[in-house]
């Protein structure tokens, strides 16, 4: 039986807001210290100004958030969409943060400056980690959510969020470029 498009595209942007979350709040609440001290590593910095305490801390709470409040408001949009455990709560965003400071640190590693483009990195790395952190602490959640369809859809999805979100930054005089 094929699955129901529209509850498959629902699911995925769902699923996926815990993640999709927390970067666009890191832009917003970002400043402060930079995560890696200002070290260098082989002549470079680790991840560069742009990856603060203020910024991972405020985008993983808000993630976390999200998870909550879409917990809340499960029963009345559909008892269809999954609830995220308590260890999902935390993975997504988390997860989301890493991979897009462990995105930055390839960056750096390749020679590309803060705003640089990367592709497939930029748009990526942080739902890597996002579902990477996920099968480590609820491989059964992740797996039963994430079918190949719900996948799918978040992975087409992200591009055009990420490029939508950016932009809007941007426009907004958050970000110094519009990717």
């Amino acid at each position: 039986m094929a699955p129901d498009i529209p509850t498959v595209v629902l699911t995925g942007v769902w699923v996926m807001l815990p993640a999709y979350v927390p970067n666009s709040v890191a832009v917003v609440v970002g400043g402060g210290p930079p995560i890696d001290g200002g070290r260098l590593w082989h002549g470079t910095r680790l991840l560069g100004d742009g990856k603060t305490w203020r910024g991972f801390l405020g985008g993983t709470v808000a993630g976390a958030g999200v998870a909550v409040g879409l917990n809340v408001l499960r029963p009345s949009v559909s008892a269809a969409l999954p609830s995220f455990p308590v260890s999902v709560v935390i993975a997504l965003p988390l997860g989301a943060m890493l991979g897009d400071a462990a995105g930055s640190f390839v960056k750096r590693r390749t020679g590309r400056e803060r705003g640089a483009r990367f592709p497939l990195v930029d748009q990526f790395s942080f739902v890597c980690g996002a579902l990477l952190l996920s099968v480590l602490l609820a491989p059964s959640w992740t797996f039963e959510t994430f079918t190949p369809p719900v996948l799918l859809v978040a992975l087409a999805l992200t591009p055009l969020l990420h490029r939508g979100t950016n932009g809007l930054a941007y426009y907004l005089g958050l970000k110094d470029v519009p990717w």
